[in-house]
């Protein structure tokens, strides 16, 4: 299923992801957050198998938000994808605590600090959110070899788009751990919330009303 007209260029189209996508998208997604403060923190980088707690627990998030039926959008240029975007759709149901299976996973993949650490910094952000019925942008990452090419703006691009079809969305929420990441979404009108610590790790809430 194709999201909105977003064929930025004849080659490259924004489209949702189907379930055969989901071990290329988490691959990227991995790569984009290998090295995030939060995650080193989160996953505890400094033991051995931070790289498989973290496989294990992007995994299991796309798996959840495909069971719940949440937005994930890619881009592709033909059959190969090249970037990623999944957001979480107001009163889903899918917050903090997700659902029992969810939790069981993460416990036995990512372990139970792991996990009470990734539970703890979606409730610090949910309780800072400017709004009651929004979107919240859990992931977003572009392979590394097709990085500065814009697929960044276009991803940003199918996620307005996504907000506008959805009357009841108040606007999307994002929390920043790279700091170069925040030049980013600053172009993108996204507003600064405020500095928020979790664990050993400040980052910054974001947020962009709806236009």
């Amino acid at each position: 299923m194709q999201v909105a007209p977003q064929d930025v260029s004849e080659q490259i189209k924004a489209v949702y992801l189907a379930a055969e996508d989901l071990k290329v998208a988490a691959s990227i997604l991995y790569q984009a957050y290998h090295d995030d403060p939060l995650f080193l923190d989160i996953f505890q980088s400094e033991k051995e198998g931070y790289e498989e707690r973290l496989r294990a627990a992007i995994r299991e998030e796309l798996n959840a938000f495909w069971l719940a039926k949440q937005p994930m959008v890619g881009l592709f240029d033909g059959e190969r994808l090249l970037a990623v975007a999944c957001l979480i759709m107001p009163n889903t149901g899918i917050g903090p605590n997700r659902f029992w299976h969810w939790r069981l996973k993460m416990l036995l993949t990512a372990g139970f600090f792991s996990t009470k650490q990734l539970v703890d910094k979606e409730t610090r952000v949910k309780e800072n959110i400017p709004a009651k019925n929004y979107h919240m942008l859990s992931f977003i990452g572009v392979h590394p070899d097709h990085q500065h090419r814009g697929l960044g703006h276009m991803l940003m691009s199918a996620v307005d788009s996504l907000l506008l079809e959805d009357e009841s969305s108040e606007g999307v929420g994002v929390f920043v751990t790279l700091p170069k990441c925040l030049s980013f979404f600053d172009d993108g009108n996204y507003d600064m919330v405020k500095p928020l610590e979790v664990g050993r790790i400040t980052g910054h809430l974001m947020f962009r009303e709806r236009p």
